[in-house]
C-alpha cells in the first residue's frame, strides 16, 4: 500500500504535537500539511524543536479543497471546529478522525445540553463511529468518520466493559474516581493550570457533572443493552501525563470469585494489542504507560466481599488521544493495528 497522505488541522496543541511525534515513525503514513491560524507561515520544527530533522512543513492556515486531497484528516481542535469542516470533506470522499467532542455524542440535543451550543450537523451523529478500537474494530474499518473517544472515557471503558458485557454487575450505581495530568486540560494559558497552582496538591473538579459523562454512559449503556448510571468524580493530578482511574462496582452473584473475573478479563483483551491486563494484586502506575499506547489493567476484591475495584491506567494524551487516534487510521486502511505504536513506554 502506498505511504498514506495524512492533514492534521489544529497542530499546535499537545494533541496535535503527539500525532506528529507519532506519525513521524510510522512506516505507513506521512503528514502533508498541518494548519494553524495563528501560526501560519511558522516552522513545525520551530514550535516543536523536539521535531527537529523529522519534519520541514510549516503551519498553513486550514483550507478544505487542500484538505481534501489528503486520504485522511485528524481535527486535533476544540469542539465546533470540526463540525465546520467535516460535511464538505466527506463530500470529497477524504476520511476524518476527530479528537474533539463534536461527534461523540450520538444525541444532538443531549450534546447541546452539554456544550451549550446547536450541534451544526446533527445528520452526521448517527454515521459517526465511537473509535474505541478494543469495542468497535468491525464498524471502525469501514468507517468515514471517526470520534475519537476521551481520555477519561477510554481508561473508564476499558475497566468496565467485560464486568458489563457479561452483566456480571449492577450497573445502575456504577463509580469512577480519575485523575489525570494537567496536560489534559490543553496547551492554554489559566491560571489553574500553573506549576505553582498544581504543584503539591490535589483536588476534585467537575464534580455535578463533566463533559466526559454522556458519552461514557452512551457507550456503556449500548454494552449492556439498557441503561447504565454512572456517577464520575475528575481530579487533576500535579503531573503532565497520565489518567488513573479507579472504578468500582457490586457484583450481582457474590460465588463468582476473583480469579473468575481474572480470567474473563484476560480472554476479553486476548487480541487487543494495547490492553494490558495485569496479574492479580497488581496496582499499575502512569508512569509504566507514559509516551505509549497502552492501557495497564488490574482487578482487585477487597475483603472478598461484593466490589469488584478496576485498576486502569493510560496516558492521555497517547491511548487518550493521538495515539488512539493513530490505532483507527490503522483500522480504517487496513495496516497492522499496532504500526506506528510499538514504542515502549518511558521509565523512568
Amino acid at each position: 500500500m502506498s505511504v498514506l497522505k495524512v492533514g492534521i488541522v489544529g497542530g499546535t496543541g499537545y494533541t496535535g504535537a503527539e500525532l506528529l511525534r507519532l506519525i513521524a515513525g510510522h512506516p505507513n503514513a506521512e503528514v502533508a500539511m498541518i494548519t494553524s491560524r495563528a501560526e501560519a507561515g511558522v516552522g513545525v520544527d520551530e514550535l516543536f524543536p523536539s521535531l527537529r530533522g523529522y519534519t520541514d512543513l510549516k503551519f498553513t492556515v486550514p483550507d478544505v479543497s487542500e484538505l481534501a486531497a489528503c486520504d485522511v484528516v485528524f481535527f486535533a481542535t476544540p469542539h465546533n471546529v470540526a463540525m465546520k469542516m467535516v460535511p464538505e470533506l466527506l463530500a470529497a470522499n477524504t476520511r476524518i478522525i476527530d479528537l474533539s467532542a463534536d461527534f461523540r455524542i450520538r444525541d444532538a440535543k443531549l450534546w447541546s445540553e452539554w456544550y451549550h451550543e446547536e450541534h451544526l450537523c446533527p445528520e452526521l451523529l448517527a454515521e459517526a463511529v465511537y473509535g474505541l478500537p478494543e469495542k468497535k474494530a468491525d464498524q471502525i474499518k469501514d468507517a468515514r468518520l471517526i470520534a475519537c473517544p476521551g481520555c477519561y472515557p477510554t481508561s473508564i471503558q476499558l475497566g468496565f466493559l467485560p464486568l458489563i458485557e457479561e452483566k456480571l454487575i449492577d450497573t445502575s450505581r456504577l463509580i469512577a474516581s480519575a485523575a489525570s495530568g494537567v496536560s489534559g486540560a490543553g496547551r492554554q494559558a489559566k491560571v489553574d493550570n500553573l506549576f505553582t497552582e498544581i504543584s503539591d496538591s490535589f483536588k476534585a473538579y467537575g464534580v455535578s457533572g463533566h463533559r466526559h459523562l454522556p458519552e461514557i454512559e452512551q457507550e456503556l449503556s449500548e454494552a449492556a443493552g439498557s441503561d447504565v448510571a454512572l456517577t464520575f468524580t475528575p481530579h487533576l493530578l500535579p503531573q503532565v501525563r497520565g489518567i488513573h482511574a479507579t472504578l468500582f462496582s457490586e457484583i450481582r452473584d457474590p460465588a463468582v470469585g476473583l480469579d473468575e473475573l481474572q480470567f474473563l478479563f484476560e480472554k476479553r483483551y486476548a487480541d487487543s494489542p494495547f490492553v494490558d491486563v495485569m496479574p492479580l494484586g497488581s496496582t499499575p502506575q502512569t508512569r509504566t504507560v507514559r509516551g505509549g499506547n497502552m492501557c495497564r489493567i488490574a482487578l482487585h476484591r477487597p475483603q472478598n466481599r461484593n466490589t469488584v475495584v478496576v485498576l486502569s491506567a493510560i496516558d492521555n494524551l497517547v491511548k487518550g488521544a493521538s495515539g488512539q487516534a493513530i490505532q483507527n487510521m490503522n483500522l480504517m486502511f487496513g495496516l497492522e493495528e499496532s504500526a506506528g505504536l510499538n514504542g515502549i513506554s518511558l521509565l523512568p
